[in-house]
């Protein structure tokens, strides 16, 4: 429920923000009142007139207001713009990782018996991670062969498996591409971390159901101790790494270590769930934050 709240959130800030935009440039712009689709289109059609100086009688009619509603619509197109941009650029960058972690594995990669349904790359430190997609791969080092048990390394799996299971790179696909956008911005540098924390934890959750919460807890304390759990770009890693795996950069040792500290300690004292009125409310709230400014942005008001 946190990470539909953080999409939510995410999702309802790039409707409002273009809606808004979109819609002060609209009103008045397009000879009616209204913030709809029909509304912003008239407007930029408008706008285009008294830019280009075909509408001889607008244009003499150009006035400061006039200005302010052609660069607030045309703020509006260009977010919009930008928005689309960004994620269809991430999208394109993590295929690219992901097509050039495939070839390094056709070439290094290879099956063992311990871990079955994973390959193992020949490298001493402790690492495992899933690449996602339609060929989906979960790779295992030498490293943590060495470093975990049998009970561990199926702990580890079940981890991985829920990742691809449940597609958890499309969740952090687009947070991804918009700390890409706003590195400077804090609020987009948490929003990733936090998207990227709480999928770990769903994906513990799940293999906790299968099997004891204690051999996990145990594998990633192990790894993140002997200091691997690094994942490469386009990839999600079992430890240390939750918010670096997503944004394709290395996270601070103190960062990752608070990270591997919660999920332990969730793993082993689950918290209790959410009463179903609460998991309701906040369902609502969710969708209220997405349907709010799109209605206002679709329908004619």
């Amino acid at each position: 429920m946190a990470i539909a709240l953080w999409q939510a959130i995410g999702l309802g800030w790039g409707v409002a923000t273009v809606g808004a935009l979109a819609g002060f440039g609209a009103a008045g712009l397009d000879g009616q009142a209204g913030i709809g689709l029909p509304s912003v289109a008239g407007a930029a059609a408008r706008a285009a007139s008294l830019l280009l100086g075909t509408d001889t009688a607008a244009t003499r009619r150009w006035d400061v207001l006039s200005g302010l509603r052609v660069l607030s619509l045309t703020a509006g197109i260009l977010l919009l713009t930008l928005l689309c941009w960004i994620l269809v650029a991430a999208v394109a960058a993590v295929l690219r990782a992901r097509h050039r972690q495939r070839a390094l594995l056709r070439l290094l990669a290879h099956d063992d018996p311990k871990v079955p349904g994973a390959l193992v790359v020949d490298h001493p430190a402790a690492a495992a991670y899933c690449v996602p997609g339609l060929r989906s791969a979960i790779v295992i080092s030498a490293g943590a062969l060495d470093l975990l048990d049998q009970a561990e390394l199926a702990a580890v799996l079940a981890h991985e498996r829920a990742h691809l299971r449940a597609r958890h790179d499309l969740v952090l696909l687009p947070f991804t591409a918009l700390l890409r956008a706003f590195r400077w911005c804090a609020i987009a540098q948490e929003a990733n971390r936090e998207v990227a924390l709480l999928v770990e934890m769903m994906a513990d959750d799940r293999a906790r159901r299968l099997l004891p919460a204690r051999e996990l807890a145990t594998a990633l304390l192990r790894v993140g101790a002997s200091g691997g759990g690094a994942a490469p770009a386009g990839t999600l890693a079992v430890a240390g790494g939750a918010a670096a795996a997503a944004s394709g950069r290395t996270g601070s040792t103190a960062r990752l270590d608070c990270e591997l500290a919660a999920r332990v300690t969730r793993l082993l004292r689950p918290p209790p769930g959410l009463p179903v009125i609460a998991v309701m409310l906040l369902g609502a709230i969710a969708a209220l934050l997405v349907v709010a400014p799109a209605v206002a942005l679709l329908l004619p008001l």
